[in-house]
C-alpha cells in the first residue's frame, strides 16, 4: 500500500514591511530573482507534491513567480496574519485524499534546502505527525503537520503560525546541513543571504 502523499505549502501572503521599500517581500530580488521564487525551487525539486503557494499581498504578481505544477491559493485574509495564510492551504489541501500531511515554509526564507522537506516526509512516513526542522539546534522552518493535526492549526489567528503547536510533542529533525532558514526581514538580513550564497 502506497503512503499518504506529503505536501508542501509556501507561504508568501504578508506585506513584509519592516523591508521597506514598494517592492512585496516576496517578490525582493536576491541575485536577480524573487524571494519566493528561490523558496519554491526546494519545494518543487524535493519530490513532494503538491506544492501550494499562499498569496494574499499583491496576489497577482506573486502568484506570476510559481512554474507550472505549483497550486496557487490565495489567503482572501491575510491582513490578519500568517494563521490566515495556513488556514488557506489547509482549506485547499483538504480534498486532496492522498495528502497526509504538509510542510510547510515561508517565502522570506530562501535558503531552506529541498532535503529538509524530504526529512520532514520521511519523519512523517516513521508515524510522526508534528515535526519541525532544527538548525544548530534552533527550531525553524519547515513545520510538518499530519492531517490529524490541521484542525488544531485552523484555530490558530493573528500572527500564530505552526509553531504555536510545537510543543513537547513535536519532533525535531536535525536540518543543520541542508541549507538556512535565515529570514530575510531586513535589508541586512538580504546581504547576510547574499553572503552564505557566495559560500556555497
Amino acid at each position: 500500500m502506497t503512503p499518504p502523499d506529503v505536501a508542501i505549502a509556501v507561504l508568501a501572503a504578508g506585506r513584509g514591511s519592516r523591508l521597506g521599500g514598494d517592492v512585496p517581500k516576496p517578490l525582493v530580488e536576491l541575485r536577480g530573482r524573487p524571494l519566493a521564487s528561490w523558496a519554491l525551487d526546494p519545494a518543487t525539486g524535493s519530490g513532494l507534491r503538491p506544492v501550494v503557494l499562499v498569496v494574499g499581498n499583491h496576489g497577482n504578481a506573486v502568484a506570476r513567480v510559481a512554474p507550472e505544477g505549483v497550486v496557487v491559493v490565495r489567503s482572501r485574509r491575510w491582513r490578519r496574519g500568517i494563521a490566515r495564510s495556513l488556514r488557506a492551504a489547509l482549506e485547499a489541501l483538504e480534498p486532496w485524499a492522498q495528502v497526509g500531511a504538509v510542510a510547510v515554509g515561508l517565502a522570506d526564507q530562501p535558503l531552506v534546502g529541498a532535503d529538509a522537506y524530504r526529512r520532514l516526509a520521511g519523519a512523517y512516513r516513521e508515524g510522526v505527525s508534528l515535526a519541525v526542522a532544527t538548525y544548530h539546534g534552533q527550531r525553524r522552518n519547515p513545520v510538518l503537520l499530519a492531517r490529524t493535526m490541521w484542525a488544531r492549526a485552523r484555530e490558530l489567528d493573528g500572527d500564530e503560525g505552526a509553531r504555536v503547536l510545537m510543543d513537547n510533542e513535536a519532533v525535531e529533525v536535525d536540518c543543520t546541513d541542508t541549507g538556512s532558514a535565515a529570514d530575510v526581514d531586513t535589508l541586512d538580513d538580504l546581504r547576510e543571504a547574499e553572503r552564505l550564497l557566495e559560500a556555497r
